[in-house]
């Protein structure tokens, strides 16, 4: 039997716990036995205010000390403020680094405070990958991946990626037959792949200049035809210069960057929601060139054209 801690404070997102609970009395159920016994701890042992309840749990950190594993669901938007409220976990965790350790989406953050990441791959939710970088540069960050095992440490990025994570460990310890079987039950689509796919392609429209904000509708509109930037200076009644200028200001991006974005955006819609030949479509937002097509779309999502089809429709390769 897999003896699993998971760690509880105040600032656990309780979604992200039950996610997890949820996945592993799944996997009991199945197998007919207990294979996973969870068991919910605290700094101290005591309850944990949570969500306005009073969450009991079943001991303090030296349970942790004897389990296979301690895991650690997300800790919410705002991890940095989380991390210096819970330094009691934290230094524990320093002291601890012979441990197999699981961090669910946010909850990297209290793994990488306490050095346990330093030299090993991790990743996390994609909108704090900036964050994390720059506080824990020590840290391999793999944000393009919704799973990450490197040793002793397993992390996930997103709220969905738990599920991810909690699946992978199931494969790990007790076989992919089960893992696909629990899948299946929470209907879960098991080894969903790469985390860029879930990535906004495009920033959002600009508020505060409204000529580049009319920009950015009509290439949204008019992506699939033969645009250079001298059209685009043209609708932003400036120089091209002045159009590179303002949008790498406005955007991050090039204008020729944001067009493709626009295009790859237009094409993963129709995969999903059409049975056109994967040509057709590349043509339908722009690209002569199948192959140049094919090439930009598995760059920007992690996935070429034909995987990411068939995650829709039960369809060959073409």
């Amino acid at each position: 039997m897999i003896k699993i801690a998971v760690y509880i404070c105040r600032h656990t997102v309780l979604s992200s716990l039950t996610m997890a609970q949820d996945c592993f009395n799944v996997a009991n159920q199945l197998a007919g036995q207990r294979l996973f016994q969870l068991s919910t701890i605290s700094d101290d042992g005591l309850s944990v205010p949570l969500k306005g309840l009073s969450y009991p749990v079943e001991g303090d950190l030296a349970r942790a000390a004897d389990a296979d594993l301690l895991l650690v669901p997300a800790i919410g938007a705002q991890p940095l403020q989380t991390i210096k409220q819970n330094s009691l976990f934290i230094e524990w965790l320093r002291q601890h680094p012979q441990l197999k350790l699981a961090s669910l989406c946010s909850a990297a953050f209290m793994l990488a405070a306490a050095g346990v990441l330093n030299g090993h791959k991790a990743t996390t939710h994609w909108h704090l990958a900036d964050s994390f970088q720059q506080t824990f540069p020590q840290v391999k960050l793999a944000v393009d991946q919704l799973v990450t095992h490197d040793n002793l440490r397993f992390c996930s990025g997103g709220a969905q990626a738990g599920l991810d994570l909690c699946l992978y460990l199931v494969q790990l310890f007790q076989g992919d037959w089960l893992a696909r079987q629990v899948a299946s039950m929470l209907v879960m689509e098991y080894g969903r792949g790469s985390q860029r796919r879930f990535v906004p392609r495009l920033p959002p429209v600009q508020q505060q200049d409204i000529a580049l904000a009319r920009l950015q509708r009509w290439l949204e509109q008019h992506y699939a035809q033969h645009i250079t930037l001298d059209h685009m200076a043209q609708q932003l009644h400036c120089s091209p210069r002045t159009v590179i200028r303002r949008f790498k200001e406005a955007t991050q991006l090039t204008p020729y960057d944001y067009l493709q974005r626009v295009r790859i955006s237009a094409a993963e819609s129709l995969l999903a929601q059409d049975r056109l030949g994967i040509d057709e479509i590349a043509t339908r937002v722009g690209y002569d060139d199948r192959t140049a097509f094919a090439k930009l779309f598995k760059q920007m999502t992690g996935e070429t054209p034909a995987m990411y089809r068939r995650r829709f429709w039960d369809l060959p390769d073409n």
